[in-house]
């Protein structure tokens, strides 16, 4: 009768270590019982029972939550079947009982086959669970980080584990398009993909909220913010396709300045849509629109004190608040606003004394073209005449 267990010079531990080199250095451990089962089936000429066999769900299990790629876990099971294979009773003994080998052969490549099934359903069962767990727990510190609630020293903490080292300025952009974003898909994962590298040589942080995309970047200076404006306008393409726009908050360091910076992009995104400017709203280049709209009660004043009479004008006041903009942004120049308009330098020079009839105001007088430009802005940052009374 063949030994019911190896020889004197157990080979299974030597077996063990040369499959677990084999596989990269992997932990000679994660075969379990696997050699000696293996063993003890060829020489009972049976299959594994359905009791080993569920050992090693656990194993698969284990090795997912440690990151070992399932790959090398199952090159380490296939190797050590076969260096397992020359030491096997029936083998040795080939020449006495040549249909032993076959038997052995079998037995072998069957309980190799289940045990890496079971290790494969377990593994990956086991990294779908890790997948949700680590989305789920990324959800929770993107909600924490841009709501300002959450503790700040935590989220110290937690930052660097998503790439983020907060103590250096960061900046974040939010983008809304016609269609809402969602997480886990195609075009989510291609603007991670084109940003990598970006803003400082630091992966960004790339998430959704309400139906928009949120960037967390390092921010070191303002090459890096154009860097990666540069980069979405790559991966989300022309504005009027998909009717997106990006607002941008200015950078800051710490937890505190990101939650900063995201409510200043939310702001520059509505301000911008207010305006009618372009796709990309700057909260840097909108910091007097801020200023003015601090006191939203006294920019109001200025506005109706300043524009106020241009309410009934004919054709509304849409078209000289137009005129106005064109002619201080050309520093005074009637000719040059007639061509930023496409209109005559007679046409702008008549809207020009409208407005000086209607409201007093000579804005060809250098000294008063700083009010009517401060009550333009606040007008467009208002939405003026829309949103407001008399």
């Amino acid at each position: 009768m063949p030994p019911t267990t190896p020889a004197d010079a157990d080979p299974l531990p030597a077996v063990a270590a040369a499959a677990a080199a084999d596989a990269g250095g992997l932990d000679p451990a994660l075969l379990g019982d696997f050699l000696d089962d293996v063993w003890q089936a060829v020489l009972q000429r049976r299959r594994l029972s359905t009791a080993r066999i569920a050992r090693y769900r656990a194993v698969g299990e284990r090795a997912a939550g440690a990151g070992v790629a399932l790959r090398a876990l199952l090159d380490l099971y296939l190797s050590a079947a076969w260096r397992l294979w020359r030491h096997l009773p029936p083998v040795v003994a080939a020449a006495e009982d040549p249909e032993g080998v076959v038997t052995a052969g079998e037995v072998v490549l069957r309980a190799t086959d289940d045990a890496v099934a079971v290790l494969s359903e377990a593994y990956q069962l086991a990294r779908r669970q890790l997948i949700r767990r680590e989305e789920s727990d990324r959800r929770e510190f993107v909600d924490d980080l841009l709501a300002g609630t959450a503790d700040l020293s935590a989220l110290l903490r937690r930052a660097p584990r998503y790439g983020l080292e907060l103590t250096s300025p960061h900046a974040v952009a939010v983008v809304r398009a016609d269609v809402p974003f969602v997480d886990a898909t195609a075009q989510l994962t291609a603007v991670e993909r084109r940003l990598q590298g970006a803003s400082a040589d630091a992966d960004p942080l790339v998430a959704t909220k309400d139906g928009a995309l949120v960037v967390v970047f390092a921010a070191p200076d303002r090459a890096a913010v154009g860097e990666v404006l540069d980069r979405l306008r790559d991966v989300l393409g022309a504005p009027g396709r998909s009717g997106w726009r990006v607002g941008v908050g200015r950078p800051a360091a710490g937890a505190g300045g990101v939650v900063g910076s995201y409510e200043q992009a939310r702001g520059a995104l509505a301000l911008g849509d207010r305006l009618g400017g372009g796709p990309v709203a700057d909260a840097a280049d909108l910091l007097v629109y801020e200023v003015l709209l601090r006191d939203r009660a006294v920019a109001t004043d200025l506005v109706e004190t300043t524009l106020g009479g241009l309410r009934d004008v004919r054709g509304g006041a849409e078209p000289v608040l137009r005129t106005l903009e064109a002619y201080l942004a050309s520093g005074g120049n009637a000719t040059e606003a007639a061509r930023r308009l496409h209109l005559s330098v007679r046409a702008v020079t008549y809207r020009l004394a409208r407005v000086r009839d209607l409201t007093g105001v000579d804005v060809t007088r250098p000294e008063q073209r700083f009010g009517v430009q401060a009550a333009v802005l606040a007008a467009r940052a208002l939405g003026w005449p829309d949103t407001t009374t008399r």
